[in-house]
Order: structure tokens, then sequence, then C-alpha cells
């Protein structure tokens, strides 16, 4: 699920590429920061958690955002198709039983990205948030977040807690 996962945040990273984001990060996982190396950040819990972020796009428009949007699903999907393909023609028989249940996991993340519907925290997943676009031209559900997170925000809060952790560590220790 973590390689799955962070194939997924590529394809933000990809389409966010073509469309010239500025100071783009794909984080996986939740916690303490185990490194950062250039745009990747590893963190240390729950490696099916992850986002991606920037500060800025170059092409700042609806299809620039619905191709970001999309890109998640389209390189999950593509992966799929061309992994189910090979397994099809006779191609990585030896490990079948984890190709198959990396299918499984690919398109059980493609399944929750593309049906618009709205998440336990009530953001919108990516298919909610392409479906507004492409029908109201915005995102219609009123939050004031942005679409993607700040980089330079997410770097900001990422230290605020860690700091936050770090001082009531040295609390309970006084203690």
């Amino acid at each position: 699920m973590p390689v799955v996962a962070f194939l997924r945040e590529t394809g933000y990273l990809i389409f966010s590429e073509i469309f010239g984001a500025q100071n783009p990060r794909l984080t996986i996982g939740s916690g303490p920061r185990v490194f950062k190396i250039g745009i990747f950040d590893l963190r240390k819990y729950y490696h099916l958690y992850s986002w991606f972020s920037y500060d800025a796009i170059r092409r700042n428009n609806k299809f620039a955002y619905i191709c970001i949007y999309a890109g998640p699903i389209l390189i999950n999907l593509i992966l799929a198709l061309i992994i189910n393909a090979l397994l099809a023609n006779d191609f990585l028989q030896e490990h079948k039983t984890f190709w198959n249940r990396f299918i499984f996991y690919v398109f059980y993340y493609v399944l929750f990205d593309v049906i618009p519907m709205k998440t336990i925290n009530g953001m919108p997943n990516n298919g909610m948030i392409i479906y507004q676009m492409i029908r109201y031209g915005k995102r219609t559900d009123h939050n004031e977040e942005p679409f993607i997170p700040s980089t330079t925000d997410v770097e900001e809060q990422y230290q605020k807690s860690m700091r936050k952790i770090e001082e009531q560590i040295e609390k309970e220790k006084r203690n």
C-alpha cells in the first residue's frame, strides 16, 4: 500500500510540473520526519497517509487544476492496466499473487478517487473537485483552504507541531 500511495502522489507531481509548480513537495506518512531529500519527505508513521503540496503554479486555470487532480487517477489506472496486460500475456507469473494484490490496491485507490464524494473530514476527494471544476468552473464546497496546501505553509505547520511535541517531552522529563 505505501508503494501505491507513493505512485498515486507521483501523479500530482508529474502534472503539477507540467503546469509549472513552484516548491513542490511529496510527503509520505505523518508524524516526525525520517528524512527529506529534495522534494521527497518521508515521515515516521502511517505510510498510507500522504499528500502533495506546492506554493504556486505558473498556469493557474481550470484546466490545470483538473489535470493536476486527475493525475493520481490516471497514473494509477495506467499502471494497473499495464501490469494487468503483462499478467494476461504470461509475464510476471513468478510473483502473480503479489501483482494481483497490487492491482487490487491500485484500483481501490482509483475507485475512491474517481467517484465524487466528500471524505470523512469533510474535504472533497479528487473526483468531487474535478466534477465541480467541470460543472461550475470552481470549487463549490465553500472551503477556504486552497486546493493543494502550500509547501511553505505545510513546513511551517510541521515545525510548529514538532516544537510542541519537544516542549511536551521536556515538560514530562521535568516532572
